[in-house]
């Protein structure tokens, strides 16, 4: 990695840092150069506009998912294991995020202001959610799940559950999460699998 790269680097992940503590609207190319100590014109020369910033820290963010949360899970075993693992990787991951998962918190800032970041968001979310389904499809494939199971339904179901989770961690602080985490997971993959399938051996 070259200098300059890990110069920007840096720069992303102070600002998705930043992001998670003032929100993605917060992060300005002020407030980056001084906590970071660069110069504004510095900055300015990387990114151009707040705009810009706010879409490469989601950029940044969303490759940083990929290597942290997906990439990992296609190594497990396809079906009931690889769902496991996605869900304990985006714990992890969101866990470790200042402020949780990055995606949620500017969802909700953006979800009613048009523009680039906006549409970003939403195709971010969209790759998510597909992703969820063809891990859904490995379970039916790999006899886990029932053969008529309705993956965008499960894929809604798993995606609510997470922000739950997020939710319950980042502002609840509840104590018993975990319980109420794998009690919610159980409940949830039983609707779709096959009678055969034992969850106990799993969870």
């Amino acid at each position: 990695m070259s200098k300059g790269e890990k110069t920007k680097v840096f720069i992303l992940d102070t600002g998705l840092t930043l992001a998670g503590e003032h929100g993605l609207e917060g992060v300005s190319i002020g407030l980056l150069a001084k906590v970071t100590g660069m110069s504004k014109s510095g900055l300015f020369a990387h990114f151009n506009s707040k705009e810009n910033l706010q879409l490469a820290i989601l950029s940044y963010a969303a490759e940083d998912f990929l290597q942290q949360v997906i990439v990992p899970a296609t190594k497990v075993t396809r079906g009931i294991p690889r769902i496991l693992a996605l869900v304990d990787n985006w714990v992890s991951w969101s866990d470790n995020m200042s402020g949780g998962c990055i995606f949620a918190s500017a969802g909700t800032e953006f979800s009613e202001r048009p523009g680039k970041v906006r549409d970003l968001l939403f195709k971010q979310q969209q790759l998510w959610l597909n992703s969820i389904v063809r891990v859904a499809e490995s379970a039916i494939s790999e006899n886990y799940f029932n053969d008529k199971a309705d993956l965008d339904q499960f894929a809604f179901e798993l995606y609510s559950f997470l922000l739950g989770i997020n939710s319950y961690r980042q502002m609840l602080h509840d104590p018993e999460i975990e319980i109420k985490k794998e009690k919610a997971l159980l409940s949830l993959l039983s609707r779709y699998v096959k009678p055969e399938v034992k969850l106990e051996n799993y969870l």
